[in-house]
């Protein structure tokens, strides 16, 4: 029970860390969200009175009269409350309404394409490391240089093979705007945003793909030199059911591990993709934010982010105190 509960105040003050670093951090930027605002609505021709400015300020949190201790405060309340305020970029539009619409597409994205990944480089690198010392070993070096290619510079590849010179998939989007103009569930509309999604989901299985390999691989070879599958072979056990039921199982479960925490990660998706692309995830909704002084939307985006990863984190943590005492003891 001590061990719980020490993981669990350990992460609980984690998280008030990060918090505190996402109201903070914003706040270094240049510029003044206030300012920002006000002048985009004078540039849509609006008159900007002092009573505006006033309702600006108040309504951003960033009027001359509130300190930074009282900013933090209810910046704290308004978390607890469920309130991540409005989005000066996307004004009048709630930070929460962007984030729900923005978390789905990431979610579908990079969580499928992350399992996608993580199924082939298991079970592929399983049979790398079964079949040691043969042509399967040349593997290896293709998907390694693969995971050290840019992520930006793969998927601008991938576009100009694909798109640009193919004409097989989209260049840019998460679905076809003109078709779509109001996008509902439906299955024509399911087609469509599968059909926008292969080369993002490409470039991520691309470039995630050699390191699951590589790490199976090696496990898988050091899981045959084990006492246990030389008895398996001496009993006469066939070489599948060696290889599926004591090599993969037993090798598998680092990978597991890695797996389960990579998913705190897949919220965050890939910024850097998902601008190439113009895919509406959160990646872009963060860099939208970013270039925008968008104090609200960043905090939101960077809280929904900590939590995931956080929670990722926490959740093995449980996972590996259950069944390994040695971490109850140790931790």
């Amino acid at each position: 029970m001590k061990f719980y509960v020490r993981r669990f105040a350990f992460y609980l003050a984690t998280l008030w860390f990060a918090v505190t670093l996402n109201f903070v951090l914003p706040r270094l930027l240049p510029g003044d969200p206030a300012t920002i605002l006000l002048q985009k609505l004078a540039r849509q021709g609006g008159e900007v009175t002092p009573a505006m400015i006033r309702s600006v300020e108040l309504l951003l949190g960033t009027s001359d009269g509130a300190s930074l201790w009282s900013q933090y405060w209810s910046y704290l309340g308004s978390i607890l409350r469920g309130d991540l305020g409005v989005s000066i970029s996307n004004y009048p539009e709630q930070v929460t309404t962007l984030i729900g619409q923005a978390l789905p597409w990431t979610l579908a994205l990079v969580g499928l394409a992350t399992l996608i990944s993580f199924l082939i480089g298991i079970f592929v690198g399983a049979y790398v490391g079964w079949k040691r010392g043969t042509w399967a070993d040349h593997i290896i070096p293709a998907t390694t240089f693969m995971q050290s290619v840019p992520y930006f510079w793969l998927a601008l590849l991938l576009i100009y093979i694909f798109s640009v010179t193919l004409g097989w998939f989209p260049i840019i989007g998460g679905w076809d705007t003109w078709t779509f103009d109001n996008p509902e569930v439906s299955f024509a509309f399911l087609k469509d945003a599968i059909w926008h999604g292969t080369l993002p989901a490409l470039t991520i299985i691309l470039s995630s793909v050699g390191g699951w390999l590589l790490g199976m691989r090696n496990m898988t070879v050091s899981t045959l030199s084990e006492d246990y599958i030389t008895t398996a072979e001496a009993k006469g056990l066939r070489p599948s059911r060696i290889f599926m039921t004591y090599a993969v199982r037993n090798a598998s479960l680092p990978s597991i591990a890695g797996f389960t925490i990579s998913l705190g990660f897949v919220v965050a998706g890939s910024i850097v993709m998902e601008q190439v692309f113009t895919y509406p995830g959160l990646g872009r909704l963060m860099i939208q934010a970013v270039q925008g002084n968008d104090y609200a939307l960043m905090q939101g985006v960077f809280l929904v982010i900590t939590l995931t990863v956080l929670a990722a984190n926490f959740i093995m943590d449980m996972f590996y105190g259950l069944i390994d005492p040695r971490a109850r003891n140790n931790g």
